[in-house]
């Protein structure tokens, strides 16, 4: 197992780690829209998503991973009238790849985020998607 850890993205707000690398995959912790200065994106939920995307960026690219890697993500909605405004951000960020997906509405979120999103990517992978 290889800890994964970056300056550019918020760090960890309890006892866990950015992300994970285990046997070719690489597991990142949930995302909320954190800046890593430590202070909140406090916008709206398209502003929030557009910081949690930035946050998967940092933490994947320091696991020498990006976007076209990730097989699967899973995003975490206070309010599922945001999945629209949530979907049109998180596809700018995917293009054409197209991870598989769970959607699922909760209570709360850490610090009160709209929006936390979590994924996981192949290790250097050399899969192109057009």
């Amino acid at each position: 197992m290889k800890f994964i850890s970056t300056k550019e993205a918020p760090e960890a707000i309890g006892s866990y780690s950015q992300a994970i690398e285990a046997n070719g995959l690489i597991y990142t912790s949930g995302q909320i829209a954190l800046m890593a200065d430590g202070t909140m994106e406090i916008n709206d939920v398209a502003h929030q998503t557009h910081q949690v995307m930035k946050n998967l960026f940092y933490v994947l690219e320091a696991a020498g991973a990006h976007f076209n890697d990730v097989i699967k993500t899973t995003i975490y909605l206070s309010n599922m009238d945001d999945f629209d405004a949530v979907n049109k951000v998180y596809a700018h960020y995917f293009g054409a790849h197209k991870p598989a997906r769970s959607t699922v509405a909760v209570k709360t979120l850490p610090k009160n985020a709209l929006v936390e999103i979590d994924c996981i990517a192949l290790v250097n992978s050399d899969i192109s998607f057009g």
